[in-house]
């Protein structure tokens, strides 16, 4: 899995307490390998990570070796990004974007923190 630094790993296993338990807004970055979109993604999800610390959560699950949270979220194409907040689903986005696109779509999440 394309490892964005600062963005914490999930799985199958450890997704409903890492995302859904979380105190903060999650943004979930569902990834593949062989995603080249998703490569482009990582140092802004990165930076994001970074410097929205304390604000929002970003952690990447590998759709390949997860199959059950990609199949319970019916993400189809990479990278679909999700973000949740108090263990909801409350917004949606596919494919890979500039990071101050990123953070214009998260401003709403994020001006509620």
């Amino acid at each position: 899995m394309i490892h964005a630094e600062g963005v914490a790993e999930v799985t199958d296993a450890t997704f409903d307490g890492e995302v859904l338990g979380a105190e903060l807004p999650v943004l979930v970055e569902f990834t593949a390998d062989w995603c080249g979109p998703c490569r482009q993604l990582a140092p802004v999800l990165s930076a994001i990570a970074a410097e929205e610390a304390g604000r929002i959560k970003i952690v990447q699950i590998d759709v390949d070796a997860n199959p059950d949270i990609t199949s319970r979220y019916a993400v189809l194409s990479m990278p679909t990004l999700m973000v949740f907040r108090s263990g909801e689903p409350v917004k949606s986005m596919v494919g890979a974007r500039p990071k101050r696109r990123l953070l214009q779509e998260l401003e709403d999440v994020l001006e509620k923190v």
